[in-house]
C-alpha cells in the first residue's frame, strides 16, 4: 500500500518522488515509510529515468528526522541494530542508482532526513529563513546511525563533519553551501529548475579541501580526536552524555574505512540508544511534543500583537514575535524609551535572519508606538511592565476600553497571581498570563497562567499563539511563582545561603553543573538579575520558609544587580563572569549539590500535590524547558522515580534535622512513597 510517497514522471523523463507522511504536520522516517521508500526506489530504477528528485509535499519541511517515538519503544540493542542495518541497505540502494538523484530541501532537514539527502548525488536547499540542516542526534543521546557519519565526513571533510555532528547545531542553507553540505542554496522558486539543471549537466561532485581530507588519515586522527575530546570536556561530561565521546572514538578508529564505519554505527548506536541517557533524552523529546500538542484545539492566530512595556523583557517579546512573522506595535511612556528596544531587536534580526532584506522587512513590522495607537487593532495585547500589581491594574483600566472586543489581554507577570491582577477588569474572561523567560530568544517555555475561571478556549488560543511564535506552552495554575519560579527559587536561595556560610561561588556553581545543570545557580541569579530574584523571593517568602538571604538584599541595595550592572555575586566583563577555579573536594561538592537540588525537588513535589500543573509529565517538561534541569535525568519527578523516592525522602529528613524547616519534606512525598511500595 502506497501511503507516504507520490511518484510523477515529467516529459523530460525525470521522476519526482514526493514524501507526505499522512495525518502528520511533518515528514518522519518511520520504519513503514522507509520500507515504502525502498519499494519505490526499486520500481523507479526499473523504469530507467533520466534522474530522480526527492522532495517534500509538505509546506513546513523536507524530513524532520527518524521516528523518535519508535526509539522509545525499542528495548534491546538487537532490535535497534536491525532497524539501523535495514536503513543502511535502503540508503545504499539510493546511493547506488545509476542515474543522478537530487534532494530538494526546504524547511527542516534534520537527522535521518539529512542522512537520506546525503545518499543522493546532489542537494539543493531553499534559502528561506526556516530551512535548517543538521544532525541533532547527540541531543537524543546517540549519533547519526543511518550512514550519516560516513557520508558527511566524505562530503564535507572530517573536521567540519565532526563539528556538525558533535555540536548538534543546525546550519542555514548558505552556511551549508559553504561547507559543501549542499550544492546550491537558492530561493525556493528556483529549486525545481536547479534540480533539472543538475540532472541534465551532471557536474562532478565537490571534494573537501586537502587539509580536511588529511585530518582523517591514520596518522592525524588520534591527534585530532584528542583535541576534540579536550574541547568537549569543557562543555559536556562523559558520565552525563556519552554519545559525543562515542562518536569521537568511532571516528578515530574507523574513519577512512567505509565498511568498518557502517559496522561501527550499527554496533555503537544501538548500545547508546537503549542506555539510560538516551532513553531519558528521548523522554524529554516526547514531553516537548506533548507541550506542542496543547495548541491543537484552537484556530486562533494573532496577526497583530501590541506589547506594553519597552524594557528588556517587553522589547524582547516584541522582537521575537516580529521575528516569527507577526506585526507588532511596542508601547512605552515616550519615544526615547523605545530606542533601546528597537536597537536590541535589530541586533537579534541581524543574527537570526542574516539577510539585509529580511532584516529590513522585520524592522518594518516592529512599530514604536508610545501613544498606544496599535491597541485598537491588535488581536493580542501583552502587558510587560514592572512587577507591581497596582501599576498593572492602573494600566489595564487605561487600555482595556481601547482594545478590540475579541482581543486577548495577557500579562507577562512572573509571580503575581492572576486573581489579584484581574480585579476590576470589565471582561476578566479574556485575561490570561503569558509568562516568558529571560532571555526570550533562547528560553523555549512560556507558562500559560490560568485560574479556575479561565475559559478553555482562551487557554487553547494562548497555547496556539505560543506555538505560532515557536515556543512551548505549559498551562499552569495561578499561584505565587506559578511553576518554574516557585521551583527554581528555593534552589537559588539555598545557593545564596551557601554563600552566606562562606562557600565560594565557584564551588557552588561547580556542584550544580556536576549534577548536570547547564549553569550554576550563582551565575544564573546574576544573569536573571538579583533585583528580580529578590522580588520573587519576597513574594514567595512564606512558601520558602523564611525571608530572602541578607546577602542578596545587601547586593540589591548597593545596586549590584548582576550581569546587567556589571557586578553581582560575580564581576562581569564583556558579558562573562570572572570566577576563581573551584577547589572543593568531591564530598563537599556532593553535599552542596544535595542541599540545592533537594530543595528544588521538594518544591516540585509540593507543586505536583497542589495541582499547579496537570501531572508529573507536565511538571518535568516545565522544569526541564524552563530551568534547564539536567535533561539526561528526564525531569525531576522522573529522576525521583528512577532513583527511588525513599532515598530522597530520607536525605530531606536528615537535612531538616541539620538545617531546619526549609528542608521539611512536603506532604506530597507520602503518595510517592506509597506508589513506590
Amino acid at each position: 500500500m502506497n501511503r507516504y510517497f507520490q511518484v510523477e514522471e515529467d516529459r523530460d523523463g525525470i521522476v519526482w518522488l514526493s514524501f507526505d507522511t499522512p495525518d502528520k504536520a511533518t515528514n518522519v522516517l518511520t520504519a513503514e515509510a522507509l520500507e515504502e521508500f525502498d519499494t519505490r526506489l526499486v520500481t523507479i530504477a526499473q523504469s530507467h529515468p533520466k534522474g530522480l528528485v526527492i522532495r517534500s509535499a509538505k509546506e513546513n519541511g523536507f524530513i524532520a528526522g527518524a521516528d523518535v517515538k519508535a526509539f522509545a519503544r525499542i528495548t534491546t540493542p538487537q532490535e535497534a541494530q536491525e532497524l539501523i542495518l535495514r536503513a543502511h541497505d535502503i540508503l545504499r540502494r539510493l546511493e547506488a542508482l545509476s542515474f543522478p538523484t537530487v534532494a530538494l530541501i526546504h524547511g527542516f532537514c534534520l537527522g535521518g532526513g539529512l542522512e537520506l539527502a546525503l545518499a543522493c548525488r546532489y542537494r539543493v536547499a531553499s534559502t528561506a529563513p526556516d530551512t535548517r540542516l543538521g544532525f541533532p542526534e547527540v541531543r537524543l543521546g546517540i549519533f547519526p546511525g543511518f550512514g550519516g557519519s560516513v557520508r558527511s565526513t566524505r562530503l564535507m571533510g572530517h573536521l567540519a563533519a565532526m563539528e556538525l555532528m558533535l555540536s548538534g547545531r543546525s546550519l542555514h542553507p548558505r552556511a551549508a553551501r559553504r561547507l559543501g553540505l549542499v550544492d546550491h542554496a537558492l530561493p525556493r522558486r528556483q529549486l525545481n529548475n536547479a534540480a533539472r539543471h543538475l540532472i541534465r549537466e551532471q557536474p562532478a561532485g565537490r571534494r573537501p579541501p586537502l587539509w580536511q581530507r588529511l585530518a582523517g588519515t591514520a596518522l592525524l586522527r588520534p591527534v585530532a580526536a584528542a583535541l576534540m575530546r579536550r574541547q568537549l570536556r569543557r562543555r559536556v561530561p562523559r558520565e552525563h552524555y556519552p554519545a559525543p565521546y562515542a562518536l569521537i572514538d568511532h571516528w578515530r578508529r574507523h574513519a577512512g574505512h567505509m565498511a568498518d564505519m557502517y559496522a561501527s554505527e550499527a554496533r555503537l548506536v544501538p548500545q547508546l540508544l537503549t542506555g539510560k541517557t538516551a532513553q531519558n533524552l528521548i523522554r524529554v523529546f516526547g514531553l516537548q511534543d506533548e507541550l506542542k500538542s496543547q495548541a491543537a484545539a484552537s484556530d486562533f492566530h494573532a496577526r497583530h500583537v501590541h506589547v506594553v512595556g519597552g524594557g528588556v523583557m517587553g522589547g524582547d517579546i516584541a522582537a521575537w514575535c516580529v521575528l516569527r512573522g507577526l506585526r507588532v506595535t511596542l508601547q512605552d511612556r515616550g519615544p526615547e524609551l523605545l530606542g533601546r528596544a528597537v536597537s536590541r531587536a535589530h541586533q537579534l534580526f541581524r543574527k537570526k535572519l542574516r539577510d539585509q532584506y529580511l532584516v529590513r522587512d522585520a524592522m518594518d513590522r516592529l512599530i514604536p508606538d508610545h501613544q498606544g495607537n496599535g491597541l485598537g487593532k491588535a488581536d493580542l495585547v501583552i502587558e510587560a511592565i514592572f512587577e507591581d500589581h497596582e501599576a498593572k491594574q492602573a494600566l489595564y483600566r487605561d487600555i482595556e476600553p481601547r482594545m478590540k472586543d475579541d482581543a486577548i489581554l495577557a500579562t507577562n507577570t512572573s509571580s503575581i497571581p492572576l486573581q489579584q491582577l484581574g480585579q476590576g477588569l470589565a471582561r476578566p474572561g479574556r485575561f490570561i498570563g503569558l509568562h516568558f523567560f529571560n532571555p526570550v530568544a533562547k528560553m523555549p517555555l512560556v507558562e500559560i497562567v490560568t485560574t479556575g475561571d479561565t475559559p478553555g478556549d482562551l487557554i487553547a488560543a494562548a497555547s496556539r499563539f505560543t506555538r505560532d511564535i515557536g515556543k512551548l506552552p505549559l498551562p499552569v495554575r495561578s499561584r505565587p511563582g506559578f511553576l518554574v519560579n516557585r521551583v527554581l527559587m528555593p534552589y537559588l536561595m539555598e545557593a545564596v545561603t551557601l554563600l552566606d556560610e562562606g562557600v565560594a561561588a565557584a564551588d557552588i556553581d561547580r556542584a550544580a553543573t556536576d549534577f548536570g545543570m547547564p549553569m550554576g545557580p550563582v551565575e544564573l541569579a546574576d544573569t536573571v538579575g538579583l533585583d528580580i530574584c529578590l522580588s520573587v523571593a519576597e513574594k514567595l517568602a512564606d512558601m520558602l520558609h523564611g525571608k530572602a538571604p541578607d546577602k542578596l538584599r545587601r547586593r540589591v541595595e548597593q545596586g549590584q544587580l548582576g550581569r546587567k550592572s556589571g557586578q553581582g555575586f560575580y564581576t562581569w566583563v564583556k558579558g562573562r563572569p570572572q570566577r576563581e577555579k573551584s577547589t572543593a573536594g568531591p564530598d563537599a561538592l556532593a553535599q552542596y549539590g544535595d542541599r540545592m537540588i533537594l530543595r528544588l525537588i521538594n518544591e516540585a513535589v509540593a507543586c505536583l500535590r497542589e495541582g499547579i500543573v496537570a501531572g508529573a509529565d507536565e511538571l518535568d517538561a516545565g522544569i526541564v524547558f524552563g530551568t534547564g534541569f539536567a535533561p539526561f535525568r528526564g525531569g525531576p519527578m522522573h529522576y525521583v522515580r528512577e532513583e527511588g523516592a525513599e532515598q530522597f525522602f530520607g536525605k530531606l529528613q536528615k537535612l531538616e534535622y541539620t538545617y531546619g524547616e526549609r528542608f521539611a519534606p512536603d506532604a506530597g512525598w507520602a503518595q510517592l512513597l506509597e506508589e513506590e511500595q
